[in-house]
This record gives structure tokens, sequence and C-alpha cells, in this order.
């Protein structure tokens, strides 16, 4: 979907608008929005539970599956055509795309759905696509389940997403049951792409985190040492460099990973307290973000607030989700429904109910401590996993921010009901300054 923007506003004042009346994703698929100039660019899966409310739309691809993992990655080529990217959730071994129609600037044509398949056994999930100009535009898909291994693998174009090639698996997990490492990955848009991921699925291990980068065919450590190359990949996860250790405790999950201005990473990430030796369904009473930032020799970790209460029982480490600004990682979007610096669970005045609501962060002292505003407040619907899109162009036409989010219901990810809702401010002089020193 997309909207066109003219407001003159800021995150905190702004207005909140309606994109869709139905929509739903992950936060494993990247990008999933967009900054377009004045055009909004946000990916979604519609549960079908309405179809009324809706800004400029095109749909993909009809009664493709109810399932949020589906959610489709964006990219803007070299062209200025949109390039979109999808697949199912472990069902199906071939991916879908669709490149939008030369000079159709507004994205509302597109070409025919092309399928690929990597291999026959392949289990595909999720979509993260990446163009780094120093490989003569290369285009990266990295996504989970080359031949049924459940683990990280990436695919590659030579010709801006119109044909694709095998790679290879990049992270191994050596034990016997079959882990799943999950990874969030961002990107300098030149030569290097980020990857933050665990050793699997909280649910099943004890997840550490870990940090590694790739540039020109290798894979590093975040200090720059040497593992591996990227077609060769990781034999365990643990050859990264970690950023936290998880116990039975204490088990992370990645939620949202950027670079600051020095093109470090920055990431935000939750931690399980407490569920140790509980059943499925019975832990998540406790979950906490914590932001790390490496600043060139070590990785920082502090806690940046309480996440609440899981979303649902089975998938215990469900929270509500965070987004870290790209244009200044010293301020953070968050979803609980406990208050950030407390704990204290979030009852809305309007219904009675708990609910999850949005929290803006600042720190001034480089993540060590917070302060909060909210940006919603005693809701009647649960405000869940922002995203803040990130801007095609870095340069002072680009003016204007968006922060969206989903709206409504949440049962679990092929049962939801919610708007996709946004608000969107333009940046002042002394910003867009800033941003391109």
């Amino acid at each position: 979907m997309s909207k066109n923007i003219t407001r003159n506003i800021d995150v905190h004042t702004s207005e909140t608008f309606i994109l869709s009346d139905d929509g739903g994703w992950c936060w494993f698929e990247y990008p999933g929005a967009l900054q377009h100039g004045s055009l909004l660019l946000v990916g979604s899966v519609a549960s079908g539970g309405h179809d009324k409310n809706r800004h400029d739309h095109v749909i993909l691809h009809e009664q493709f599956e109810l399932d949020d993992h589906n959610g489709p990655a964006l990219l803007i080529r070299p062209d200025g055509r949109l390039l979109i990217f999808y697949a199912k959730h472990r069902t199906e071994p071939h991916n879908y795309s669709r490149i939008s129609l030369l000079n159709e600037n507004t994205f509302r044509q597109f070409s025919p759905v092309q399928i690929y398949t990597p291999s026959p056994t392949t289990e595909l999930t999720y979509a993260n696509l990446f163009l780094l100009p120093n490989e003569s535009n290369r285009i990266y898909n990295f996504f989970r389940g080359l031949d049924g291994s459940d683990k990280p693998s990436y695919l590659y174009s030579d010709d801006l997403g119109t044909t694709w090639h095998n790679g290879n698996i990049y992270i191994n997990v050596p034990t016997i049951e079959r882990h799943r490492p999950y990874v969030r990955y961002t990107s300098n848009e030149r030569d290097t792409i980020h990857m933050v991921y665990t050793e699997g699925h909280p649910r099943n291990y004890d997840n550490s985190l870990y940090h590694i980068y790739y540039r020109a065919g290798q894979l590093y450590q975040s200090n720059g040492t040497k593992i591996c190359s990227l077609q060769v990949g990781l034999d365990s996860p643990d050859r990264g460099t970690q950023i936290f250790r998880g116990d039975p405790q204490h088990a992370a999950w990645i939620v949202d990973v950027v670079l600051d201005n020095n093109d470090y990473p920055v990431c935000i990430y939750s931690v399980q307290y407490n569920s140790a030796d509980l059943p499925v369904g019975q832990g998540g009473d406790d979950l906490r973000y914590f932001y790390a930032r490496w600043d060139g020799s070590i990785w920082h970790n502090y806690l940046l607030a309480y996440a609440g209460c899981r979303l649902y029982a089975g998938e215990d480490d469900y929270t509500g989700l965070a987004a870290i600004e790209p244009d200044n990682t010293s301020i953070v979007y968050i979803s609980t429904n406990s208050d950030p610096l407390t704990g204290k669970p979030l009852i809305s005045r309007n219904d009675g109910q708990r609910h999850y609501e949005l929290f803006c962060g600042n720190t001034n002292d480089s993540g060590q401590t917070w302060t909060w505003t909210a940006l919603t407040s005693d809701s009647n619907a649960d405000n869940l996993r922002p995203m803040r899109p990130p801007c095609t162009s870095k340069t002072n036409s680009n003016r204007y921010r968006s922060l969206v989010w989903l709206r409504g219901k949440y049962l679990a990810f092929t049962d939801y009901l919610q708007e996709v809702v946004a608000r969107v401010w333009e940046i002042n002089d002394e910003e867009k300054n800033e941003e391109t020193k």
C-alpha cells in the first residue's frame, strides 16, 4: 500500500491515520516499508477480516496464505523501479517476486508474478533484500530454509532481480535437533551487510546473541577478524562476535538493528526472564528490551525497558517489538503493555483492559539511561510492531519521515485483525543538514 504525504508535523504531535484496515507483518523481513520521497510504501498480509478503508494499494497476490510471516521485502532499484520479494511460511520450495513497470513511479502497476525455486527440498521463509553498488549492483536476498535446512541462506541477482542464483546456507548449527537461527539485517547501502542472530528459536534454545558482517565475499567478526567466505558459511553460530550470553533464565531474541553515524551496528533485543523449565505456554510473564551498540572495539549492553508479557501463550517470547530511529540511534520506539521504567501493567482507562502502547525513548548517554514519552495511551486496542521505514534517499529532497505500526487484536501469526496505521512528519532544515554531514 502507498500514501502520498503532504503533512508538516512531528512524531509526537502528528495525526495517526489508517493506511489499511486489514494487515499484518513479522519482523524478520526487511525492509517491510520504505519512505520514498513523499511516498510511503508499506507491505502487509491481510487477514481477510476487513476490506473497506484503504489508501492506494496494490494486491500482489490474491488468496496467498493467512500468515504474517509472508510479508514482502521492498527495494527501489537504481532505475527507479520497485522490486518486491515474498514467500510462504515453510510450505513451498519457491519464492515470488514482482517488479513495477518502467516509468511508473507511483508503483501501481507490476510485472506478472515470477517464481524462483532454489531446490525441490527448500522450505522458504522470509525475504531480506539488499543492493550493493560496490558489487556492480548485485542484489542479495537473505531467507531461511535452503534445501530444507531451516538455516539462514541467500540468493543473489546480477540483473536487478530479474533472474536469481543460489548461494548457500551461511549459518549452520552443529546439533542433532534442527535449530533455526533468527537473523535481522542492515546495510550501509554500499558494500556491507550486517547480521545479528541467535542460535535458534527461544522456545527451543537458551539463546545468546551474535553479530557478523559481510563484505566483498567474506564474513567478519565485529572487530574485522575474517571468519570465512559467505559461500562457505559459519559452521557454528558462536563463530560470530557474542553480544549477549543467554542462559536458562535469560533467553534472547533479536528485534531490530541499524547503523549509527559511524556505520557501527546498534540493536535492540528482547530477553525472557525467569521462565527456565516452564512448559511452553506458561512462560513469558517478564520480557525486557535491551539496547546494544558497537563502539569500534567492544559491544555495550544496557537495559532499555520493560517489554511486558507475551503476546499469546505458545509464543512466550513474542513482544510488541521495537524500532530504532535510523537517522538518530539515540531515539527508539517500543511497544509494551507495561510501564517502560517500572514494569507496572498498563491498564486503559477507556476499556479497563491491559493493552500494548507505543513509547518514544531518548538517551543522552549512549544508551545507559532513557527517558520515555507516550505516543499512544489508554487505547482500546493493542499497538504493535512499530517500523521506522528507511528513506530511499539521504539527500535533502527526502524530507519526510514516518512511523508505522499495527493496531488491533493479535491472537497468533495466523489469526489477527489489525489496522495498519502511521504517523508522518517533515524534518526541519537543521535535521536535514545533520543527516547529510
